[in-house]
């Protein structure tokens, strides 16, 4: 370790320790300096390449229109080509909730109607007066 310390200054450059949890500890002999802004370099290049996933959410109602339901799917596909992830919730109201078999049928609709650009990642499922599924981009 002393004799690596000693080689350093000679050279005018730091010595390094790269890695500690080996036996012995692994040392380059390098300018410091440069070896942070290499680092950080490199940690700015993985957060550039990183792509954030985002849920993009579309609410309909049970008995939304075909025309209204065709426009919203639209946009769905928009989401889905940008490649957000999509969740289609159907909101029930009042007496609504005894027809949840429709809010299902409508949500097989909206599967069926985007299955060229989508897949079902979490199926149908009822939280409260919501009725929700998930779709990733295929």
């Amino acid at each position: 370790m002393q004799a690596a310390l000693e080689r350093a200054e000679r050279v005018g450059l730091d010595l390094v320790e790269i890695s500690d949890k080996s036996d012995p500890p692994v040392c380059k002999i390098l300018d410091y300096g440069k070896f942070r802004y290499e680092l950080q370099k490199q940690k700015k290049m993985m957060k550039k390449n990183q792509h954030v996933i985002q849920v993009k959410e579309i609410r309909v109602r049970p008995n939304t229109d075909d025309h209204d339901l065709l426009t919203k799917m639209n946009k769905a596909q928009k989401f889905l080509l940008s490649g957000d992830k999509l969740k289609v919730t159907v909101m029930f109201r009042g007496r609504e909730m005894s027809r949840k078999e429709a809010g299902r049928e409508l949500l097989d609709r909206v599967i069926n109607i985007l299955e060229d650009v989508a897949i079902v990642d979490k199926g149908a499922s009822l939280e409260g007066r919501r009725m929700s599924v998930i779709l990733s981009p295929r």
